[in-house]
């Protein structure tokens, strides 16, 4: 049983950044891949990103290419998305979540697979 609790969401310009965090309790968690998707008021909710077991596969979502980037530090049972150059179209509730257990490198794009959720944190882009 995993459980898993996101922090850093708040309101931030367009153009800023904010770092958002997803620190999970349970031994095995080092098994797991982590999965950061997002719900947009009125929307479906979509992948964002998500990492490996291992930290050696990590993927996005074509929207946020080349201005997010995942990570994982193993000594704090964490995942970190750091988001840049924020747009609004990327406010949202942020969840993260865990697949697993899985191979060292592979992680899903797709809510399916994913088991254990957390309760999300909003992340508002606005001037």
């Amino acid at each position: 049983q995993l459980r898993l609790v996101e922090s850093g969401g708040g309101l931030v310009q367009p153009g800023g950044s904010l770092r958002l965090s997803c620190t999970v309790s349970g031994f095995t968690w080092h098994l797991y891949a982590i999965g950061w998707f997002r719900q947009a008021p009125g929307k479906e909710r979509e992948g964002v990103s998500c990492i490996s077991s291992s930290g050696g596969r990590t993927n996005y979502a074509d929207s946020v290419k080349g201005r997010f980037t995942i990570s994982r530090d193993s000594t704090k049972n964490t995942v970190y998305l750091q988001m840049n150059s924020l747009k609004s179209e990327d406010t949202a509730v942020y969840y993260c979540a865990a697949d697993g257990p899985n191979d060292a490198y592979y992680c899903s794009g797709s809510e399916g697979p994913y088991d254990y959720w957390g309760q999300g944190t909003p992340v508002t882009v606005s001037s």
